[in-house]
């Protein structure tokens, strides 16, 4: 069953689904389908929530050992299957078809997959998940749709504005939906309900805090060590949420990823970026970033940035704040190699 992404609480109003498949890289989405997921999960007794990333080395045994287990402390489960850069293989596609056919008793299943191209949708696993479960493809909305996907979030805080603003909006976050929620969310705080003047958006949008998370992934990713200290200092005395923190270096490292296993397949750089539709100023710090840091280092920094992500939630013990500046330093630090 195809669900748009949007639709997800009106879906999860009439109960839980034993498998849901997120299909998708774009950030926003992700997260709030999963945060919906997870919270209509809790309030219908779904309190046991386990999570096994999956990777190449990933034994499957594993999914047989959960389905046959039985918990000490509920009788309803949520079982999440975060797959990481790749995709699913032979023995993935015969471990989840099994789990299709004979769902897990008293459990429901969050399969989140990488992004998928056109040759993905054309394969039989493919058309296998589609029709076996809830199928969300989280993908990026078009520029030219962006100013209305603005107006619509508008509409559910119960504000508006002209046409122009929400086109200056759109440009100013540059296609980055989780820029553009947080802009939306601010409008939120600072006015009331109804219609928002062409000025109070500007000036609302262009009154950022001294020290930015934006500012901070571009220092990251060009290798300025200095600037990078200085601005993980300044936003974590203003208080900053480490998540607020992590999702623009993670929004940024995903298509460095995909940038530089392209070139590991010898695409040339312009044709990545090309196809990844990347452009103008996020083009030049992608170019860099992949120009500096391998494959390996970059891949490494994204698992690390799902540790700290569940640091920040609790999930792990650690300090969310302290992982992520060395994080960021070590990034910032390496040079790039030569000879």
């Amino acid at each position: 069953m195809r669900l748009a992404a949007h639709k997800i609480k009106d879906h999860l109003s009439q109960g839980i689904k034993p498998v849901y498949v997120l299909a998708g890289e774009e950030p926003l989405s992700q997260k709030e389908c999963l945060d919906a997921i997870r919270s209509s999960a809790r309030s219908h007794g779904y309190s046991e929530r386990t999570s096994l990333v999956i990777d190449r080395y990933f034994n499957w045994q594993q999914l047989d050992n959960f389905s046959q287990s039985i918990s000490l402390f509920t009788t309803l489960r949520l079982l999440e299957l975060n797959f990481q850069s790749s995709k699913p293989g032979v023995e993935a596609v015969k471990a989840l078809t099994k789990l299709f056919e004979h769902p897990i008793p008293d459990t429901s299943v969050i399969i989140i997959l990488p992004e998928l191209d056109w040759r993905d949708q054309k394969t039989e696993w493919y058309k296998l998940f589609e029709s076996s479960s809830v199928f969300i493809l989280l993908e990026d909305v078009p520029f030219t749709k962006l100013p209305e996907w603005i107006a619509n979030r508008l509409a559910i805080q119960n504000q508006e504005t002209d046409r122009e603003s929400l086109d200056f909006i759109a440009n100013q976050v540059e296609g980055n939906l989780l820029a553009a929620d947080q802009e939306i969310q601010k409008l939120g705080l600072l006015y009331p309900t109804g219609k928002i003047s062409r000025s109070d958006v500007r000036n609302a949008v262009l009154n950022v805090s001294r020290f930015d998370a934006f500012q901070l992934t571009e220092a990251v990713f060009l290798g300025d060590v200095g600037r990078t200290i200085r601005i993980l200092n300044g936003l974590q005395d203003e208080g900053v949420q480490p998540i607020a923190v992590m999702n623009p270096i993670l929004w940024s490292i995903k298509p460095m990823i995909k940038v530089k296993q392209a070139l590991t397949n010898g695409e040339t750089l312009a044709n990545a970026l090309s196809q990844l539709k990347i452009f103008g100023e996020r083009q030049n710090l992608i170019k860099a970033a992949v120009t500096r840091l391998s494959l390996r280092q970059l891949l490494a920094a994204h698992a690390k940035l799902a540790e700290i992500d569940k640091t920040a939630k609790g999930l792990l013990n650690g300090d969310a704040w302290l992982e992520i500046s060395r994080l960021c330093f070590g990034l910032a630090r390496i040079q790039i190699k030569r000879g």
